[in-house]
């Protein structure tokens, strides 16, 4: 147990340094990372799915999520409807003229798309923000918020948590862990617009959002980060693995570590169309 926990934070730290270089560097270097994360994940969550016996198509996805890159990096979400509605229609026709017909393979197939590869491309919106420090901010929000409120919930939970949350979907989450996680997410947003305030030009001031925005981002994004994990458990649960991979000793695949993740650059995405 203890060697699992300092092999946790140890691997946390890297991933924190790592996520820390690509925020700062930004633009391309950035794009070019999470790209990659996307696939990495988009790889295992179809990889798991499969070895369920699931039949699932995955090119026309792999084609989808190449074309919505430049969507998202050039000319924002213009073409996602399209793009999205096509790649349904052409699952839909491969599953149903190749071999026998399964609604469970058209449905399977299209899960990763629109769990794993849109809310991803939500994370590469997040580089057109017209300022700098916004990109820096809204970013941190996406990654931090759900990352720390699920340090705070892991820890607390651990210790102190008593009450199972759901544990048909995942055994080791509990109420006390819950909450913990919502607190951490609120703090985490609360610091990050102190910071943002702190370092951002003195001419941009009056563009920052109210603190309150922040509190509802925090909450809301807390949530939202609790329901990707638990969604990404029932996915695990029903495939029959612990983890969706092993690259990250302590903390299993990629997936394990952008599940929330995905689920809150979603929310931080509408955030940004909205106010920007």
């Amino acid at each position: 147990m203890k060697q699992n926990l300092k092999a946790r934070i140890i691997t946390g730290a890297i991933l924190l340094s790592a996520l820390a270089f690509a925020i700062i560097m930004g633009g391309w270097v950035f794009s070019v990372i999470c790209i990659l994360c996307i696939g990495i994940a988009l790889y295992e969550m179809m990889h798991a799915l499969r070895q369920r016996g699931h039949q699932i198509v995955r090119w026309p996805v792999w084609a989808a999520t190449i074309a919505s890159i430049p969507c998202f990096l050039m000319w924002q979400n213009r073409l996602l409807l399209p793009i999205a509605v096509f790649t349904c229609m052409v699952t839909t026709a491969y599953v149903l003229f190749h071999g026998e017909p399964k609604l469970e393979d058209i449905l399977l197939s299209l899960m990763p798309f629109f769990a794993v590869s849109l809310p991803g491309m939500c994370l590469l919106a997040q580089i057109n923000a017209p300022f700098r420090w916004l990109q820096v901010m809204l970013l941190c929000l996406s990654f931090l918020v759900p990352t720390l409120g699920d340090t705070a919930a892991y820890f607390v939970g651990s210790r102190f948590g008593k009450r199972k949350l759901i544990p048909a979907v995942s055994p080791n989450k509990t109420v006390a862990g819950a909450v913990a996680g919502l607190i951490g997410s609120t703090l985490t947003a609360l610091i990050i617009y102190g910071l943002t305030l702190a370092f951002m030009p003195a001419a941009d001031v009056s563009l920052m959002p109210p603190i309150w925005h922040f509190v509802i981002i925090g909450f809301v994004g807390g949530i939202a980060g609790e329901l990707g994990d638990l969604f990404a458990s029932l996915v695990k649960r029903h495939c029959g693995i612990k983890d969706y991979g092993n690259i990250f000793p302590g903390h299993g695949g990629m997936m394990d570590r952008l599940d929330s993740v995905l689920f809150v650059s979603v929310l931080i995405y509408l955030y940004q169309s909205l106010m920007w």
